[in-house]
Order: C-alpha cells, then structure tokens, then sequence
C-alpha cells in the first residue's frame, strides 16, 4: 500500500522562513551593542533554527497520537526542571530561569512549560467534555477545579524563580481553551469579577497600605510591581532609546547594522526596536503583515479541525503567540509596561526557539491530518 505524502501548510512554512531571515539579520545589526562574550548570536540563531527544523520533522515523523500520550510525562518533567532550578539554576539579573550548560549555552525551561501546559490543559478538557451533550454545574466546577490545579504547580514554582511574564502566558493558554470549551461563559463573569476585586484589593494595600502589604508579601514583590508600574513614567534607558531609535527610523529606517543607539536586551526583549530603527515604517508594516498572515494561518487550521483536543492545542498556542507579540511590539513602544516577554520567532533564544518550533511540530501534524481526512 502507497503511503500518502505529508501535507505540508505552506503559509506557516513560508512565514517561518521570513522570521528566520528577519531573526537573524536583526541579531546581527545588533551584534555591536552585545557582549562579545555571548559570541555571534546570529550564527547560534541560525543553529536554533536548524535545530527547530529538525524537530517539526521529528515530530512529523512521531506522530500526534504519541506526542498526546506523553503530555503527562512532559508536564511532570517540566516541573520537575522549575523546581530544580530553585536549587541550580543560575542566577541572573537576580532571577534563577535557566540552567547553565557548558559549551552550549542557557536552557529555560519555563519556555518548554508553556507548551507542555497547552498539550496537558487540551488534553484534560477533551476528556472531561467527551460523550457529553450538556455540562452539568458539577462537571463545570471539577473541570475548573482541575485546570486551575494543573495551571498552579508551575506558576508557583515559575513566581519563586521569579519569571512574572511567563505567568501571564500560562493564564491566557488555560483561559482561551477553557474559553472554546462547551462551560457556560457566566464562569468567565464570576471569575472576571473575583478577580477585579483581588486585584484592586492588591493595588490597594500596595498604593495605600505598604507597610502592611510589605509584612505579608514582602520587599521583593513590592519592588517587582514597583517596577512594573513605572514604565507610565517612560523613564528608563531602555524605554527612552528604544523610542527615540524608532521615533527617528523614518519611513526607510536608518538602514540594515544603522541601529543608532544602545539599548539593553537588544537581541532579546528590544529586538523590534532594533529592526524597526534598521528598517523604519515600511519594515515595520512587512513584519507586522507577516505576523498578521502566519496567526490568521493558525486560526485557519484551528477551524478545520474537528477534534476538540487538536483545536484546543492551536488555540492555546496562537493566544500564546498573540499575547507575546501584542505585549512586546507594545512595551517597545511605551504603550505597555516592560516585562522581559520577548518577540516568538524573532528574538534571540534557542529554549523560546525550540519551545516554538515544537508547539508548531504538532499544529502541521494537526493540519496534516485534518486534510487527509478531507481528501479521502
């Protein structure tokens, strides 16, 4: 018997290749502003890449049916890393987020955590919504229930590290798939309603009580959140040149390794800034059109498939992707507090890379699959 050939999305394909060829040069104009100790980023981005490639074809060749039953594993192990991170991570610019390998480099695994998490969450509500016509309040409350559990043991462990950013993601993965589960969306209003209360009861012990808020949470969340409200001053050598480099880029950019000032994070946090000051409002606008195509792209396989657990997988990773994309473009641009959420695909990193590279591994298996069900 023949074997059918993968179908490939060459819309996800193409965007792929595009980020990869913006990642790289990008890393490279910003070369001059990084440490040469960290050596030539854009050649280890580019090995990042590679590396990326040969894990969606690894996945490919896996299989999801197997990638699904491991989902378990995957979640235990990667806590399993943040709590051993607690006791060996290194730390850095007074954070322990990444193990220190010799002779390759720093491995974060809260990145591969928050696609272990998409995996896990999909998997628990396909399976408590199967054969299941109408959700009872009770299946409601012990599905929540469920899912905040799962959601809490590593966002613990990720707020002792500390890696507050990350939280975020982890919230908006397990809301947007309980979000397109069959629950009643009054769970939505009860919990948007607690939550808004926690946190103006928060904000008002830390604006009005800080001694108090101190003795129960601590210096070192008071100066956390201390931080993180400050970016409305727009002070901050970060925030200040990354707008005067982008205000200054014109219509062309200040062209490709122009970027006119020195920014902290340049490969990493501030890369659209750097490529938005090399390549002004016309790159700008390619950039954002292409990142427009490659998540309308996931929508895309997202509504085609008829599996529960496999469109819950792309949702949760495409909110992932858009929140991250949203809130750095944003904070680049003074609109948003800065919190160290980098730019997918773009920014230096081979754990953000491979973590990508891997979700992205089983949403073409996903639209692999559902076009040959299609085509039969």
């Amino acid at each position: 018997m023949k074997k059918r050939n993968y179908i490939i999305n060459y819309s996800l394909l193409f965007c792929l290749f595009f980020f990869m060829i913006i990642s790289i040069i990008t890393i490279f104009s910003a070369s001059d502003y990084l440490s040469p100790s960290l050596g030539k980023l854009y050649l280890k981005q580019f090995f990042w890449y590679c590396s990326g490639f040969f894990l969606i074809f690894l996945i490919a060749k896996i299989g999801n049916q197997r990638m699904k039953g491991w989902a378990w594993i995957f979640y235990f192990i990667g806590n399993f890393l943040l709590l051993l991170l607690l006791f060996f991570g290194k730390p850095i610019n007074h954070s322990r987020c990444w193990f220190v390998i010799p002779g390759i480099g720093s491995f974060q695994p809260s990145e591969f955590m928050k696609i272990f998490l998409i995996l896990i969450v999909s998997q628990v509500v396909s399976y408590e919504i199967k054969d299941k016509n109408n959700l009872t309040f009770k299946d409601e409350v012990l599905l929540i229930g469920k899912i905040f559990f799962i959601f809490l043991l590593p966002t613990v462990l990720t707020f002792l590290e500390p890696d507050t950013g990350v939280i975020f993601l982890y919230f908006i993965i397990c809301l947007s798939i309980l979000f397109i589960s069959p629950i009643r969306k009054r769970w939505f209003l009860i919990g948007g309603g607690i939550g808004i209360t926690c946190l103006l009861l928060f904000l008002f012990f830390y604006f009005k009580k800080q001694s108090l808020f101190i003795d129960i949470f601590g210096t070192d969340l008071f100066y956390r959140i201390d931080r993180l409200l400050d970016w409305k001053n727009g002070t901050g050598l970060q925030l200040e040149n990354s707008l005067t480099a982008i205000g200054s880029s014109g219509l062309y950019g200040h062209g490709f390794h122009q970027t006119p000032l020195y920014f902290p994070e340049s490969g990493t946090d501030f890369i659209f800034s750097v490529f938005a000051s090399n390549f002004g409002l016309v790159g700008s606008y390619l950039l954002l059109i292409v990142l427009f195509i490659f998540d309308f792209s996931l929508f895309k396989v997202a509504r085609n498939t008829k599996d529960f657990s496999n469109q819950a997988i792309v949702i949760g990773g495409t909110s992932m992707l858009i929140y991250q994309q949203f809130q750095n473009i944003s904070m680049t641009l003074g609109v948003l507090p800065i919190t160290g959420i980098t730019l997918p695909f773009i920014s230096y990193g081979g754990s953000s890379l491979l973590s990508y590279m891997f979700l992205l591994g089983i949403i073409f298996n996903i639209y692999h699959d559902s076009n040959r069900k299609i085509n039969r």
